[in-house]
């Protein structure tokens, strides 16, 4: 009989813990109960909630005083949900998904009520509860939820540090895998086995390939061309592995039988230097905006950034730039001990021209960083 322990599982403690902080949470508010929505793979709340991956569309209900609920959509979904998710009480949405949410929310006594709402509900969806509850019992509990999720509980991180292995090897294939006259698209084949063998899956491969003396792109591309690779390319990445929800990133360049021309050398070298001056910078207690500041010393080399400078992992806040090249209206962050971030600066020149990304996911302790990547911290000349 297929069950629950034939899965990556997290522990009871570990589920309640998260439950308990849903409780705080609607006390803190003062909401009668919250409404998660999620779609897709591994839906980031849903799964954090429930310990089931997730379906293209599901709901999560909490409410003071009663149980919590399960619905989804998609009928075939609904026998593995109920094998997984530690919340019991796991429903088929019908023929109308929003229409069910509405009517269990008015069942549940909820109308009129105050309840908060967590991910992107769609638009009709979000009008039919509306109009079930009332517009004005609605108010929006995503960014207050999302922010007791920045600080990762021992087990996350170890989930986290799973990924990042897996992460490691994928780049370890690429160095391996190059070949004279191989196609762009080509280079996720290499990848995605390391993660399929060991019971994971693809995050992303951003990747550009061009050639060294001739560049002409900034940053790691999200789709690969039929370009095919030729001595002296240079190969620049932004590369995920996942495990069961969680995955992470490296960043690293190849090149193909050549060493780094000066051009690219220099480049590198400050990508490097703001890969390390943001990591021996931040700690419990410093801010996002201690670190867009010290990131400026890439604009003070010449340079500029394209892609965000820092992000929490699995793509949560923070999500930071340079001072110089801020363009986020978030306020500021404030690190904390066991939160998991990637530190990934994106430096090109000016004319964007030419780009290259350097970094890695690490944990932040009370007196530094920690990195969850073993894989070297170099540029790796492959041979060919």
């Amino acid at each position: 009989m297929r069950t629950a322990d034939d899965f990556p599982r997290f522990s009871s403690d570990e589920m309640a813990t998260r439950h308990a902080k849903v409780a705080a949470l609607m006390d803190a508010q003062d909401l009668d109960a919250v409404l998660f929505f999620g779609s897709g793979r591994f839906s980031s709340d849903i799964y954090w909630l429930t310990d089931w991956p997730g379906s293209r569309e599901a709901y999560v209900l909490f409410q003071k005083g009663e149980p919590p609920v399960v619905v989804l959509q998609l009928y075939n979904h609904v026998p593995m949900a109920r094998v997984l998710s530690v919340i019991e009480d796991v429903r088929w949405a019908g023929a109308n998904t929003a229409r069910t949410v509405a009517e269990l929310l008015v069942s549940r006594g909820l109308k009129g009520a105050k309840v908060g709402v967590v991910g992107g509900v769609p638009y009709r969806a979000y009008g039919q509860i509306a109009e079930a509850v009332g517009t004005d019992s609605l108010m929006d509990a995503s960014g207050a939820f999302r922010s007791i999720r920045v600080l990762r509980s021992e087990e996350e991180i170890t989930r986290i540090a799973r990924a990042s292995q897996l992460t490691d090897r994928s780049m370890a294939a690429i160095g391996d895998g190059l070949k004279l006259g191989m196609a762009e698209w080509e280079i996720p084949a290499l990848i995605e086995p390391v993660y399929l063998n060991e019971g994971g899956y693809a995050g992303i491969h951003f990747m550009t390939s061009m050639p060294m003396d001739d560049p002409h792109f900034p940053v790691p591309a999200q789709y690969q061309s039929n370009r095919r690779l030729g001595e002296g390319d240079v190969l620049i990445t932004e590369i995920s592995g996942a495990y069961w929800g969680y995955s992470g990133q490296i960043h690293r360049t190849y090149s193909l039988g050549r060493p780094p021309s000066q051009e690219w050398a220099d480049l590198h070298a400050v990508a490097v230097e703001a890969f390390e001056a943001i990591l021996g910078l931040i700690k419990d207690g410093v801010t996002s905006r201690d670190v867009e500041e010290t990131a400026d010393l890439i604009h003070d080399r010449g340079y500029a950034v394209y892609d965000d400078l820092l992000h929490g992992v699995n793509q949560t806040p923070p999500i930071i730039q340079t001072a110089a090249g801020r363009r986020h209206e978030s306020p500021e962050v404030t690190f904390r001990e066991n939160m998991v971030v990637t530190i990934q600066p994106n430096v090109i020149t000016t004319d964007e021209r030419m780009g290259l990304q350097f970094g890695e996911t690490v944990v932040v302790g009370r007196a530094g960083c920690t990195s969850l990547n073993q894989f070297k911290r170099e540029w790796i000349v492959c041979d060919i």
